[in-house]
């Protein structure tokens, strides 16, 4: 027993040594520096000196209109972002994995591509393709008599939601290929041989059974909107979009720190933006976790109830 607790011990160290490094380290810092800021002495001759504030840091980023609004901004591409996220990459997994699809290695291959691209060159590209006179889409869209400002409040969200869609789609389609491919096929074979169609297979026995990589996704996915950072920051440089210098949380840290120097307010702000994650994330594991135990109650009701069921007749017989 001492022999395999040392073994296990041994192979966790470099884990936690890492994890300390990267992680608590760096959360760490960003607290205490929280609690910090720099201000200058008289008329601001003498110099900065470092002083102690508590929670005013906190209290000024809450008290922030534009990093409330931030939030705000979030929440809108969180609930645009995800479902067509979900959707349409479960999708491609569902027409890749069915009877009819041909050529499945080759279009793994060209729907994962995008996600080869970094996030930074895959903003320019898109904003390239967003650019009047420039742009063969906004060209085309015009001559069909379709007049949309990518750049324009009302066209700044979609730009990014698309930007972020071309870029993860095929990432996550590929998870949710290889879950369905994992199905034991005998269960899809008796579905058809009862006489279960290619939708009712999709919807009845192939999504169900891959509960848990939508889970998994859907988890990533709402943790990493709301660290939304490179696609808006591009948009920003010089596209005359209305996407602002604190458009999103972390933008808003970014132009506090590097803008601003003001270290304090923008590890306040990363800490907040934190424990949001934190909660989020821990709200979605704990509602996925009973959808889970619920069905996993439903699914043993109908296997006594179908045992009950056969016992009954066997005893009729």
């Amino acid at each position: 027993m001492k022999a395999r607790t040392r073994a296990a011990a041994i192979l966790l160290t470099p884990f936690f040594l890492l994890f300390t490094a990267v992680m608590v380290v760096p959360i760490g810092y960003a607290v205490w520096l929280s609690l910090f800021t720099e201000k200058q002495s008289g008329l601001g001759f003498g110099g900065t000196e470092t002083v102690f504030t508590g929670l005013d840091n906190y209290t000024a980023a809450l008290g922030d209109r534009a990093f409330r609004e931030g939030f705000g901004v979030l929440l809108g591409y969180c609930l645009f972002y995800i479902p067509l996220l979900l959707a349409g990459a479960l999708g491609l997994a569902l027409l890749l994995d069915s009877a009819l699809a041909r050529a499945r290695r080759f279009f793994q291959l060209a729907l994962f591509l995008p996600h080869a691209v970094p996030g930074i060159i895959a903003a320019l590209i898109w904003v390239y393709l967003y650019t009047p006179q420039l742009s063969p889409v906004v060209t085309a869209m015009e001559a069909g008599g379709i007049g949309f400002d990518f750049f324009s409040p009302e066209g700044a969200l979609p730009s990014v939601v698309n930007i972020a869609l071309w870029e993860w789609l095929g990432y996550n389609m590929v998870i949710f290929y290889a879950a369905l491919q994992a199905i034991d096929r005998s269960v899809l074979e008796a579905a058809t041989v009862d006489g279960a169609g290619a939708w009712r297979i999709a919807f009845a026995i192939k999504i169900p059974l891959v509960k848990a990589s939508l889970a998994m996704v859907g988890l990533f996915t709402v943790i990493g909107s709301l660290q939304l950072f490179t696609e808006p920051l591009i948009l920003n440089k010089g596209t005359g979009s209305a996407v602002t210098s604190t458009w999103t949380p972390n933008m808003y840290a970014y132009t506090a720190a590097f803008d601003r120097n003001d270290y304090g307010l923008a590890a306040a702000a990363s800490v907040l933006l934190a424990l949001t994650a934190a909660l989020l994330s821990f709200a979605v594991t704990r509602f996925t976790g009973r959808r889970k135990a619920g069905t996993a109650r439903e699914a043993s009701t109908a296997h006594t109830a179908r045992k009950a069921g056969t016992a009954r007749k066997e005893q009729t017989a």
